[in-house]
């Protein structure tokens, strides 16, 4: 019999009503924009081909509200598992024909977008007149730096990996078909980790709104099947 390839579609969420106004959005919960909305919808046309097994997304709205999007079309129904309730997460009543219907939603923080501290809801050219331009500039670049009370891509890279090492690719190894709806932040560091991507190189990809990266798995490694992602990162 020949193993089946473990398949991970990343998405990063749609344009949200801060991304419109030019602020630091971090981990503050912001909905979607009508054009958010409608790159959700478009993705969700792109991502309707596969048939996924299991869905992961964070705790932020813009997030789910893309996920939703996608998920709509699909034969499984979506329930959604919060790591917070985990007690409410059981649906031990449905029915047996129903339960293989269900596509699990798993929500976690830890796949939450980078906090970006005392920038958090700042416009950013305000940003650089408080603060100077070259120190903002190494806070939202710097793998390592981060704005005071914030965090770094590397903190945020620790926590997602950790959550994917733990979580995710064990189903990938067992073949599975894995969607994940996050953050620029939070997909950044995990596309590092696909693809080996060093601490300095890092600081210049981008992934855009609602476009898919899809990779597989074999034999304990990660190949980039489609979509793409630039390596001159443009300050939004």
């Amino acid at each position: 019999m020949v193993k089946k390839k473990g398949t991970l579609v990343l998405v990063r969420h749609g344009e949200s009503r801060f991304n419109t106004l030019n602020l630091f959005t971090g981990n503050i919960d912001v909905s979607l924009s009508s054009a958010g909305l409608k790159e959700a919808q478009r993705v969700g046309r792109h991502c309707k081909k596969f048939d996924y097994d299991v869905v992961f997304t964070s705790h932020l709205e813009r997030a789910q509200e893309t996920l939703l999007v996608i998920i709509a079309p699909q034969k499984k129904i979506g329930i959604f598992h919060h790591e917070i309730s985990a007690r409410h997460n059981t649906y031990l009543n449905l029915s047996e024909r129903l339960k293989t219907e269900v596509l699990s939603v798993y929500v976690s923080s830890d796949l939450n977008e980078r906090s970006y501290g005392i920038l958090q809801g700042m416009n950013k050219t305000s940003a650089n007149r408080t603060y100077g331009a070259g120190k903002v500039l190494a806070w939202r670049r710097s793998y390592k730096k981060c704005p005071p009370k914030g965090e770094s891509l590397k903190d945020v890279y620790e926590r997602v990996i950790s959550y994917f090492e733990r979580h995710i690719y064990p189903r990938m190894k067992r073949g599975e078909t894995i969607l994940v709806v996050a953050h620029g932040n939070t997909l950044r560091a995990l596309v590092k980790y696909l693809e080996h991507i060093s601490d300095e190189n890092i600081s210049s990809v981008d992934l855009p709104f609602a476009q898919p990266l899809v990779y597989t798995h074999d034999d304990d490694t990660f190949v980039r099947t489609e979509g793409l992602y630039t390596l001159e990162r443009p300050l939004r």
